[in-house]
């Protein structure tokens, strides 16, 4: 096997390779509690904050006299290797454009002014700076940047890299990004070599302000200078970074390694102490998740997230399972609930009829499904922040009406929002793939829409077949998918599921979209913000890697500014409950399943914190190699 060394920062200068990784990140959105010494400045007589860390709701968790975070082992040793699998095809090492693949673990090379941790899920802390300061308005922050902060080339970085940053960010990256944050800044301003200003709009929503000036990535300008590189356009190479990890080498479409940089700057800062413990993390890719599974079981690669409860239910007894070289684990999973659903492309004139899209969601049998295909293992998707506080259950409770009562009163909203319980998905039997009350109530509700079945069974409307493409890319999805091709074709639909090479995959989902239903993963965040404009706002229906349903929707578009200028933990939550119901009942989801556990088999060789922190696995991280039990393995030819 060929591998391609990653070149040096000189080397692509020489060759004029373009590129630079996608804005893709959510915006950390409101993850900071006004928490540390308060001064006033004479000039204005404000009252300035100087803080390690932001929350908007409550005490940090952590001090600014932090040794580790607790949930990690700081005594974890270093070195060995880890190796996970990716599927599909890759072609660029730029995340922050829409063009190309992304190659797998790229996020790994860079880092960020502020951080969360996977035990707080509203703080934020300062790692790239040691404190920050702003004024109880929030109208602007200063960041104190840490001097010992070095790009993986041993250059400094400076305040000058993070206000070119922003800038980049905002001529270079994604238009859906650019298109909720545009109007986030008035100026930022370099005060001197390691102190930067971000000075907000009066509009900006205050609580994400912070965190929005505080994700902004450590890009190195005198790097982007020199090579011409673009956010814009995909490249081959990785843009300079200050993360622990390099790229090391590649092998197109079958193999990235990322190596340890061993002048890594950060690695005695107490957030990283018992962090970043491998030398190697190595991603090998699979057409499938089949084949990937049978290299597991060779010992091609050493750690495996299992996403399937076919192999899950049926796999894992094989020769370096029995013989104690493979650990099967189901370890706790305690982040957001996994809101995977198929999706309808709401620009298709068919789909912008509710009742047609009610109908089709009433021909997928999670009951049958479950029983029959995931052996009981999965639970049923009911809302995008599952399993939290945030999720509608129930009625509306008062404070919810409060929210809603407005749209209802100019005729936005019906009057049965108020009243009618959240919408889940109608329970089916589980007795047989499709339910004949479901389906006899799915059959009149598009015959109300006018799509009326023929002799032939096809249901038509003005001369029009009802058909549905459900576009995949996953031969393991297969069986869940042509079950529920099946249910409606009795329901009269001509559907039919077509499964393309995960490039072709990709680039249908550019805008112009081409797919009438996939599946996709709306999960939102513990602390909605701004960044939920680019799933379901209206303003990134268009062109978005999230909205990729096409969603424009005047009340939902006003919902998410009520839960983005909330005030408080318990405004935000009444308001976010009632986002949710609004988004349910519009239907434009199928439900699928979630697991509320980490399904993980890995080569005996690794070990991990117990307890685990509720918000992250953490195995490229946290865990850790044994040397003496890796020997061993191999002694034993598990390899």
């Amino acid at each position: 096997m060929t591998k391609t060394p990653c070149r040096t920062a000189k080397a692509v200068a020489q060759s004029k390779t373009t590129g630079i990784s996608k804005w893709g990140l959510m915006l950390a959105g409101s993850v900071f509690a006004i928490a540390g010494a308060t001064m006033v400045r004479a000039e204005s007589h404000e009252e300035i904050t100087v803080s390690h860390g932001f929350s908007n709701f409550g005490e940090l968790k952590y001090g600014p006299d932090i040794e580790h975070l607790d949930y990690v082992n700081p005594d974890a040793p270093k070195g060995g290797e880890i190796s996970v699998w990716s599927r599909g095809t890759f072609d660029t090492f730029n995340g922050f454009t829409r063009e190309g693949t992304l190659g797998a673990g790229t996020t790994i090379l860079y880092e960020s002014i502020l951080v969360a941790t996977a035990d707080d899920p509203y703080g934020a802390y300062c790692y790239l700076c040691t404190t920050m300061e702003y004024p109880e308005s929030l109208d602007w922050v200063i960041f104190n940047l840490r001097e010992d902060v070095t790009f993986s080339d041993g250059t400094p970085f400076t305040a000058e890299d993070v206000e070119f940053a922003n800038n980049l960010i905002m001529e270079q990256g994604l238009p859906e990004y650019v298109a909720v944050v545009s109007d986030f800044l008035t100026d930022v301003e370099v005060l001197d070599t390691y102190r930067i200003k971000f000075t907000f709009a009066p509009g900006a929503p205050r609580r994400d302000v912070i965190g929005f000036a505080g994700t902004t990535r450590a890009f190195s300008k005198a790097w982007f200078e020199e090579t011409g590189a673009r956010l814009d356009e995909s490249t081959d190479v990785p843009f300079l970074g200050t993360g622990a990890y390099v790229l090391d080498s590649y092998d197109t479409n079958r193999q990235i390694i990322y190596a340890k940089d061993q002048d890594w700057w950060g690695a005695e800062h107490p957030f990283n102490i018992g962090q970043a413990n491998f030398d190697t993390i190595r991603y090998e890719y699979f057409t499938d998740s089949a084949a990937a599974f049978e290299a597991f079981k060779a010992g091609e690669y050493t750690f495996r997230l299992e996403n399937s409860s076919l192999q899950w239910a049926t796999g894992y007894e094989f020769p370096a399972v029995e013989q104690g070289w493979v650990n099967v684990e189901e370890l706790p999973d305690g982040a957001m609930g996994s809101a995977q659903a198929y999706i309808f492309n709401l620009r298709d004139p068919k789909f912008q009829d509710r009742d047609v899209r009610e109908a089709i969601g009433l021909m997928f049998n999670f009951e049958w499904s479950n029983e029959t295909l995931f052996y009981g293992l999965y639970e049923r998707v009911e809302s995008f922040w599952q399993n939290s506080d945030l999720q509608a259950r129930g009625v509306p409770s008062e404070a919810e009406i409060e929210v809603l009562q407005p749209y209802v009163d100019n005729g936005l909203l019906p009057a049965s929002i108020l009243t009618d319980e959240a919408v889940v998905p109608l329970q089916s039997g589980a007795n047989r793939p499709t339910d004949r009350s479901n389906l006899r109530i799915a059959s009149d509700l598009l015959e109300g829409a006018g799509w009326i079945a023929g002799e032939d069974g096809i249901r038509r409307k003005d001369g029009q077949v009802l058909s549905l493409e459900m576009l995949t890319y996953s031969p393991g999805s297969d069986r869940i998918v042509n079950p529920y091709i099946e249910n409606l074709k009795r329901l009269g639909i001509d559907a039919t599921m077509n499964r393309v090479d995960f490039a072709q995959y990709v680039d249908r989902l550019q805008a112009p979209v081409d797919f009438d239903m996939i599946t996709h993963n709306l999960t939102q965040m513990f602390e909605p913000g701004t960044g939920m404009r680019q799933w379901f706002g209206s303003e990134t229906a268009d062109d978005s890697s999230r909205n990729l349903m096409g969603l424009k929707n005047g009340v939902v578009d006003a919902l998410m500014t009520v839960v983005i200028n909330a005030k408080s933990l318990e405004e935000m939550t009444v308001a976010t409950q009632a986002l949710d119901r609004v988004l349910r009942a519009e239907l434009f989801w199928v439900p699928q399943f979630y697991n509320d556990k980490h399904f993980v088999a890995y080569y005996d060789q690794y070990e991990y914190p117990d307890p685990l922190p509720p918000f992250a696995l953490g195995n490229l991280s946290f865990w850790w190699y044994n040397a003496d039990r890796a020997a061993e393995l191999e002694a034993a030819g598990a390899f």
